[in-house]
């Protein structure tokens, strides 16, 4: 009895010239582990960088500048957070720098616990009544932190899920990471809604540290899953060959400094007109 040819044409069974291989089962779920990472690493980076916004508006200046005006300690309060702003192309330039030369991996973790660390010790640092001057120069120093932290994740955690991502198919998974900032901004705006149902005097005495606090969960996760998650292939192959540039940030400056410059535009004055109806608005 004949058997029949395989369907691909070809009697010793392999594919017809320009058919599309299945891809690897094994890979496809480690680029959707990439993609989740990024999401949820993402997520709790924004969660973190939003209820800094929600607490200048509504309670830090009372803390940090109480010996100044109501208008003006809001004011100052916005000024810290807008140093987060600043801070954020000088992150993603320093972890840009180390993300190429020794991986994505090892920057995404450092970045997250960068955050985590700022935050929690957000929600523990004492206020102006306790020890003076040295509470609002600290929580600027926090928030630096905070923003070179976000400004090194974004882009990390998009580079981490396209290089993992199936061909044609970088732009869905680079996609992920953006997901976070509006998932991170509804738990903020969550997580300070419940505080909010303190009395007053509860709330500006420790029910706003409570989000800060809690964002140390939520980075203990993110870790978790950061950890289980290999290099990329792409980087891998790169550090193996030894192919890594010695300097990439004295790269990127050189080659493409008007790129660097509307990045830089973007991420500060564009992205920040959010801001004025979720923070500012809010005041």
């Amino acid at each position: 009895m004949q058997q029949d040819a395989p369907a691909s044409g070809d009697p010793n069974g392999a594919p017809a010239p320009g058919a599309q291989e299945a891809p690897d089962p094994r890979l496809v779920r480690e680029a959707r582990r990439a993609g989740a990472t990024a999401f949820v690493g993402t997520t709790i980076e924004w969660f973190d960088f939003y209820i800094y916004g929600s607490a200048s508006a509504l309670v830090l200046g009372k803390i940090f500048f109480a010996e100044a005006s109501p208008a003006v300690g809001t004011l100052a309060a916005f000024a810290t957070f807008w140093v987060g702003f600043l801070a954020r192309p000088i992150g993603g330039l320093i972890f840009g720098h180390f993300g190429d030369k020794y991986g994505r991996k090892k920057a995404l973790v450092t970045t997250l616990t960068m955050m985590g660390g700022a935050t929690f010790c957000v929600g523990l640092l004492p206020g102006y009544a306790q020890i003076g001057a040295a509470a609002p120069v600290l929580l600027v120093l926090l928030r630096m932190i905070q923003g070179v932290a976000m400004g090194g994740e974004w882009g990390g955690a998009v580079l981490i899920a396209t290089e993992y991502a199936p061909p044609g198919r970088k732009l869905l998974y680079g996609a992920f990471a953006q997901q976070g900032s509006p998932v991170g901004n509804l738990l903020a705006t969550l997580a300070f809604l419940g505080m909010a149902q303190l009395p007053d005097a509860a709330f500006e005495s420790w029910g706003w540290r409570v989000p800060f606090l809690f964002s140390a969960v939520l980075v203990a996760v993110g870790l978790f899953i950061r950890l289980r998650l290999a290099e990329t292939p792409e980087m891998q192959a790169a550090l193996a060959r030894k192919k890594t540039i010695k300097l990439p940030i004295k790269e990127v400056l050189t080659r493409s400094p008007m790129l660097v410059f509307l990045g830089v535009l973007a991420g500060t004055a564009g992205v920040a007109i959010t801001y004025v109806k979720t923070t500012f608005a809010l005041s």
